[in-house]
């Protein structure tokens, strides 16, 4: 069965609902006229022990609202009735009193409550043995442990309980919020690195395609020669483009998603495998050099095996600054791969056209090769250099490659 909402854990309507409930059994026990208990004044009349009863549920009904307020009402109240011989009814609400201050109190309330309720027991089993000159005297301090150190150890206990499973809560919480952010900074990263090789896949192809395509509208008089090597430096970069398109969706795939290989421009298929390693530069550069720019190579030491990430990362960067040579440079460019014991070290130059034209760019290139060389703890740098425009990545490799 289901409480109402007003009737909910830590309600208004809960704690008065038990005060009432509280002041309904106090009456009770009251009409069966079962006060005094210690009868230090047997003519004492009956309805004296109702003020101090009700002091007693108003104690109760301030439980959360007021706990401090809460135990000094029920504490006089409890004073007054005991002094009067002491009614069973009060003596009992007495022991919710002292639950709820150790369980809504601030952590003082139920350690001096410790306090005092051990130190009362250990007072009262003494007054007890001194008064009745018995070893019996010993039950006036166990009345005072069960009417109020268990009660404290239990309002202590649950507390404790509470407080724990609250900062259980927390670290929940807090845990669920480091999950979600680890998996906003994975989405970044993954979307940063898809939009650093679909900006080296399509803008470099691209910009090969839209230089000849440029040449073959603007130069007027070319023969049918010109134009076919130009329409194959179009095709041979588009399909190249697809190609690698290709193999990055694949890989976004599921493996055994993916159908066949799409149709090249020529009814061909496209290359499964598109290489994009620093030893594939060759290729590279020649098809860079198809599209109109004079590369010069030069490689110092001995070419070797490299980690998969800084191979490449060399690839696309390579290709990335050439394009830019291409696109914004005056028809030439050197390209310089030094291999050296803990790091590869690439750099291009290239002059670059005073009058500013060339294929219009946003500056992602060079954002993402900024990007490739900071993940590899690598150091990268571009700008103008003695009058040429110069690109440089130094990739770390380990020692002994």
């Amino acid at each position: 069965m289901r409480l109402p909402p007003w009737l909910g854990s830590g309600t208004r309507g809960r704690d008065l609902a038990l005060a009432g409930v509280s002041l309904a059994g106090g009456l009770v026990l009251w009409t069966l006229g079962w006060q005094p208990q210690i009868r230090p004044h047997p003519d004492v009349p009956a309805v004296l022990f109702l003020p101090p009863l009700l002091a007693m549920c108003v104690a109760v009904g301030l439980r959360l609202v007021a706990p401090r307020a809460s135990l000094a009402v029920g504490t006089a109240a409890v004073v007054v009735d005991i002094a009067l011989g002491g009614s069973l009814g009060a003596i009992l609400i007495y022991t919710q009193v002292l639950y709820d201050a150790c369980v809504y109190g601030p952590p003082r309330l139920w350690r001096w409550l410790l306090r005092a309720t051990i130190g009362l027991s250990v007072v009262g089993a003494i007054v007890g043995v001194v008064l009745t000159d018995q070893w019996s005297g010993v039950a006036v301090g166990v009345l005072v442990v069960l009417v109020g150190l268990l009660p404290v150890l239990t309002g202590i206990s649950v507390r404790q309980y509470r407080d724990q499973a609250a900062a259980e809560r927390a670290r929940a919480e807090q845990t669920a919020r480091l999950v979600e952010l680890d998996r906003r900074q994975a989405v970044s990263a993954e979307r940063a690195r898809m939009a650093r090789e679909l900006h080296d896949v399509v803008a470099n192809h691209l910009s090969a395609v839209a230089i000849h395509a440029t040449a073959v509208l603007s130069v007027p008089g070319l023969d049918r020669g010109q134009v076919e090597a130009a329409l194959r430096v179009i095709r041979e970069s588009s399909v190249q483009g697809l190609a690698e398109m290709r193999q990055m969706i694949e890989v976004l795939r599921e493996p055994g998603t993916g159908g066949g290989p799409p149709p090249g421009g020529d009814g061909t298929a496209v290359p499964e495998l598109v290489s994009a390693r620093l030893a594939e530069t060759d290729e590279l550069v020649e098809r860079v050099r198809a599209a109109g720019l004079a590369v010069r190579v030069r490689t110092d030491g001995a070419p070797g095996p490299l980690p998969v990430g800084v191979d490449l990362a060399a690839y696309r960067i390579v290709q990335e600054s050439l394009t830019n040579a291409l696109k914004h440079g005056t028809g030439e460019a050197d390209l310089t791969i030094a291999y050296r014991p803990a790091e590869v070290v690439l750099t291009v130059e290239n002059p670059v056209r005073r009058d500013g034209a060339g294929l219009p760019g946003a500056g992602a290139g060079l954002i993402g090769m900024r990007e490739r060389a900071t993940l590899l703890a690598g150091r990268f740098s571009a700008g103008p250099h003695d009058g040429r425009w110069q690109v440089r990545a130094a990739l770390p490799i380990g020692e002994g490659r």
